[in-house]
């Protein structure tokens, strides 16, 4: 972090097991400004606390955290959207907004749990391709880095769509 920028007295550290984001292209301070470049991507919602989730009306949960702090996503039966940072090994995200369908309970329970899970933040611990969230009130949320195109509905190119 450069001298004449002002800092928190929280430190900024990268989890264990997570890819320095100061290799590469990424700014030496990308941390420091709350960017987490290796927590870039979609990540597949695979597990919460310990119990593999159900399809959802779309197929699987999943989330994408995007460089300039949204991270948005499908939760099972509505799509998602917040605000996130990261502050040493801890995830913070903003008020959760979400679409408002109602759907089936196994869908609806996926919903609830990628929401409640996505919107406490908590301590985040990087294994490779895999990312384990864990919130303050102990909740535990596995995440696995996915291409985009095997979470996310390819868009529909049918007859209505004006080209």
């Amino acid at each position: 972090m450069r001298d004449d920028q002002p800092t928190d007295d929280v430190p900024t550290t990268v989890p264990a097991g997570a890819p320095d984001p100061t290799a590469g292209d990424a700014p030496p301070d990308a941390v420091a400004d709350g960017d987490a470049p290796w927590l870039h991507g979609t990540w597949h919602v695979a597990e919460v606390d310990g119990a593999a989730l159900a399809d959802g009306l779309e197929g699987p949960a999943w989330l994408t955290f995007e460089g300039d702090g949204q991270v948005y996503g499908y939760a099972g039966v509505n799509h998602v959207r917040a605000t996130w940072r990261v502050r040493g090994d801890r995830l913070e995200v903003g008020p959760v907004v979400q679409t408002m369908m109602a759907g089936p309970p196994a869908p609806t329970a996926t919903e609830q749990a990628v929401t409640a899970v996505l919107g406490d933040g908590g301590t985040l611990e990087a294994a490779g391709d895999e990312v384990r969230l864990r919130t303050p009130a102990g909740r535990l949320a596995r995440l696995v880095r996915t291409a985009p195109s095997t979470v996310r509905p390819e868009p529909d190119a049918g007859p209505h769509v004006l080209a």
